[in-house]
Order: structure tokens, then sequence, then C-alpha cells
């Protein structure tokens, strides 16, 4: 097996999103739009999506990331419109998008329909969150739209099985179908739930921040097959499963909290590039598999197919947004009443990804009669040209149209001022456990030392309100940005010794990198006081 065509994605996809976050374009597209242009040029390898790739061995990582960065509780404050969206609008989308296909485009059977509405039917959860990130949409948008990709891949999919089924002529009733779609979902969330406590108990008794992160990266893949084993839905058991452990993450210790950030960050970031690069690489692939349909013809199908889509959201989102309030006095009590903008947001921010084209090209060649798959090759192309103009358009006109709205942002100072309150009650408590322990002989301290620790106490108690202070008016710093300067100073000389020291061989190697390490411990710490990271 040649694994250069392996390493070429992975790092040509990685420099392009790194360049990519010098723009003001969000990466995704940028990495999109080189894989398009990548496609046709001379020399580049030819990469095919395969389901039975993406969705046990790319999906379970990109949810789990996703499901870990989430919050559960302003998830569980959100479940309304997260599970209208989620659940209620993905079923709507395939069927609704499936009709109005059928009727669109002629000789288009209703079941294949049905099929490629299940396909498109769902915004995708890596678009939705790296998007969200870049233009700083409020808080409760994102969170929503953050909890609608999380779950709606597990109902899509259903779906999609469903109408599979039907367009195979496996004869599915809609009994089956509901019965399909219950096991499914119950199933995933049972296993979820079946797998989150022991899974966090090893994680908190495993002594080795190596050993816990090992078990970190295999943990949604255990989610997924597992689920997945019993025929219910493996995305919902990653999703319990990550909401689980992140909600509970401060019951690991510290060591592994770092390493396992800086792992996933990674880990998120490699998937993501290569992601976003594989579904641009799959325009030559689609176009060859077009078959009997002109490209004019078809591309003809594909705006309107596109445009089903964007519509059918809005018509979903508007009514899901504002019946709820007006048929129950209890909504309305709870819930702050709904600004006009959210909606339209929320509506807009529909972009698809690679588990529709995963998905699309799962379908089979042929029906159970032998009979080739009806318009399957049109099923691709009108699932890869959804994908491509919603993360195109609506991806591009996002930012600006969270810009045009003049969406509110929260207000730095008082979120400054929320977080120096906490820190303060925090140290406050710190500090009494610390006399506390003081005055038992056992813990006796030389008078330095007991400083040191009151002294590192103080700093980060002052250091959050600190930031809310004035700048240096000659330097144009904060205290905060003054001490980090001076730290890695400090520290870059330090370093400056240890190094020379080495190379004059007064200490080996090995007594280097253990005094570096130490002073990058010691640099972190001093960046942990000031920033909060």
């Amino acid at each position: 097996m040649d694994a250069l065509p392996l390493i070429a994605l992975v790092a040509g996809s990685a420099a392009v999103a790194g360049a990519a976050r010098r723009t003001p374009v969000p990466a995704p597209l940028v990495l999109v739009a080189v894989g398009l242009v990548a496609g046709f040029s001379p020399g580049i390898p030819t990469y095919h999506l395969d389901a039975d790739v993406v969705l046990p061995l790319l999906l379970p990582p990109l949810l789990h990331t996703a499901a870990l960065d989430s919050s559960y509780l302003d998830l569980r404050a959100n479940i309304r419109p997260v599970a209208l969206l989620s659940v209620g609008y993905t079923l709507f989308a395939t069927v609704a998008v499936g009709w109005l296909a059928h009727r669109i485009i002629p000789d288009l059977p209703l079941t294949a329909a049905l099929v490629l509405g299940a396909v498109v039917a769902p915004p995708d959860a890596v678009t939705a969150a790296a998007i969200a990130r870049r233009v700083g949409l409020p808080a409760r948008v994102t969170t929503i739209l953050q909890g609608e990709s999380l779950v709606n891949d597990a109902t899509a999919i259903t779906a999609f099985r469903v109408a599979l089924a039907a367009a195979v002529g496996e004869g599915m009733s809609w009994g089956a179908g509901i019965g399909e779609f219950l096991l499914a979902a119950i199933g995933g969330v049972g296993v979820g739930l079946l797998l989150m406590v022991p899974l966090h108990w090893l994680r908190t008794h495993l002594k080795e921040a190596l050993l816990q992160n090992t078990l970190s990266l295999l943990i949604p893949f255990v989610a997924y097959a597992a689920a997945e084993r019993v025929h219910a839905s493996g995305v919902l058991a990653v999703v319990v499963v990550a909401l689980y452990l992140g909600h509970r993450s401060w019951q690991v210790d510290f060591a592994t909290r770092l390493q396992e950030a800086a792992v996933w960050k990674m880990v998120a970031f490699i998937l993501e590039s290569a992601v976003f690069a594989l579904i641009g690489l799959q325009l030559p692939f689609v176009l060859k598999e077009l078959g009997p349909f002109g490209v004019r013809e078809a591309v003809g199908y594909a705006a309107a197919v596109f445009l089903a889509v964007v519509v059918v959201r809005f018509v979903w989102v508007y009514p899901a947004t504002y019946l709820p309030r007006w048929l129950s006095r209890r909504v309305r009590e709870r819930e702050p009443g709904p600004d006009w903008t959210a909606p339209l947001i929320v509506g807009w921010a529909g972009m698809r990804g690679v588990v529709s084209l995963a998905v699309a090209f799962s379908i089979p060649l042929a029906a159970q009669d032998g009979s080739p798959f009806p318009a399957r090759n049109l099923v691709l192309f009108l699932t890869f040209t959804t994908v491509i103009g919603t993360l195109v358009i609506q991806g591009l006109t996002l930012p600006l149209l969270v810009r045009v709205l003049k969406l509110p942002h929260p207000d730095p100072q008082t979120v400054t001022l929320i977080e120096a309150q906490a820190q303060n009650e925090a140290s406050e408590a710190a500090e009494a456990r610390l006399r506390e322990l003081l005055e038992d002989p056992h813990n006796s301290l030389p008078p330095p030392l007991a400083d040191r620790l009151r002294s590192v106490l103080e700093r980060r108690r002052n250091a959050v309100w600190e930031r809310l202070g004035a700048s240096d008016p000659v330097t144009g710093e904060s205290a905060d940005d003054t001490y980090r300067r001076l730290s890695r100073e400090m520290i870059e000389a330090e370093r400056a010794v240890f190094v020379r020291l080495r190379d004059e061989r007064r200490i080996d190697d090995e007594m280097m990198r253990t005094l570096l390490r130490r002073l990058d411990l010691e640099e972190a710490a001093a960046y942990r006081e000031t920033d909060g990271s």
C-alpha cells in the first residue's frame, strides 16, 4: 500500500489550513477551494471518499472533539430548539427536499429522491463549529447550532437507511422504519449511558497521563463500534459519552488535561483540514460518474435542489422558533423573547459537509432485483453541489451577515469582571485552606516557601483584576502583558545558559532537557496566571 498519497493529503491540507489562518476567509472554505483546483491538477492522486472509512474512522473523533468542547448545561438549557432542529428539521428536510426533487427532476423516483433528501438534510458538525468560532456568533446561537450538528447525523443516517431500503426494494413499511429509528436513537443513547461511567472511572484511576490519553483517543471509536454492533446509533453513543466526559473533565488530573487538550487539538486540526480538502477533491470523480446526464442539465437540477435546501430550512426554523412561544405560556415565562436576527442566522448557517458526501457514496450500484439504482450518479452530483454550494455561498456570506446585523457580543469588561469575581472567591477558599494546612505541624514550611505559596495565590487573584485597569501610557501594555513579557525574557536568559552549558559539555543532553522542561512548565504557569488558560 502506497502511503505517499495519504501523507501528501495530510501535509498539504495542514499547510493550506495554516495559511488560511492569516486570511479573513474561514479555513474550511479555503481548503474546499484548493481541493477543487487540485482535483484537476496533473500529478494529484485520486482521493475517493469511502463511507466505510469516513463513518467509523473519521466521524467519531470529529464528533468527540466537538462534543468535548460543548457545554452539557447549555445544551440541556436549549434542549427544545436543539431537538426541533436535530430531529424535527432533519426529518422534515428529508421529506420536503426529497418531494421537491421528485417533482423537479423528471424520472427521479420518489424513493430515490427521499434518499437524496436524507443525504443532504443534516448540517455538518465540523463546519458549524469552525464557522461559528470564526465569525463570533452569540453564545446561544452557537450552542443551538453545535447541538443540532452533534445529533442530526444520527437522525439523517437512520432516515437514509429507511429510504434506501425502500429504494432498493426491501419493502420496509412505515412501521418498520419508525421502529428502526427508535432503535437507533434509544439504543445509541443507551449505549452511551452504559459506557460513560465506566470509561470515566477508568480515566480517573489510570495513574499515567500517557495511558489516560491513549484511552482518550480510543474512547470515540469504542463508543461508536459498540453502538453500531447492536444496530444502534454510533453517533449518539459518541456524543453522550463525550458530553459526560467533558462535563467531568475536572476530575482528571492536571497533567492528563494538559496533554489531552494538546493531543485532541492536533487531531481535530489534522482531521478537519483533511476532511474539507477531501470534499473539494471529489469533483473530478463526481463529474466522471455523472453518466447519461448532461452537465448543463445536471447543473440546473443542482441549482434547484440547493435552493430547495436553503428555503426548506427557513420554512422550518421560523415556525420552530416562534410557535412554541405562542402555544406555551411556560416557554414565554422561562425564555427571553428571541431576537428576529437569531432565526435568520440559524436558518442561513446550514452548511453541509463530509458526512453527506460519505453517505451518498455508500448508495449501492444496484437495487435488490439487480437493476441499477435509479439516478445514483445524479444523486451523487446533487449531493456534491449542495455541499459545495452551502459551504461557499452560505459560508462566505455568513460573516458578512453577522456584521450587517450587528449582533450583540458580550462586553469584554463585564466578562472580565465576572471572571475576576469567580477567581477572587476561589482564591479566598484557597487562602483559607492554606492557613488551615500551615497550622498543622506536619505541614511546616520555611517562611520563604510559605510566602511563595501566598505570592503565587495573590498573583493569580490580582491578575484578572488588573485586566480591568488601564494600559501603560508608555508601552501600551497591560500589567498582564508586561508581566508575561518580563517572565519570558527571564526564562529565555536561563534557557540560553542551559544550552551554552550543554554546548560546552559541562552538562549532558539529558540534564539539559530536564532543566528546559522545568522552564517550560514555569513559562506555562506564568501564562496561566495571567490569561486563565
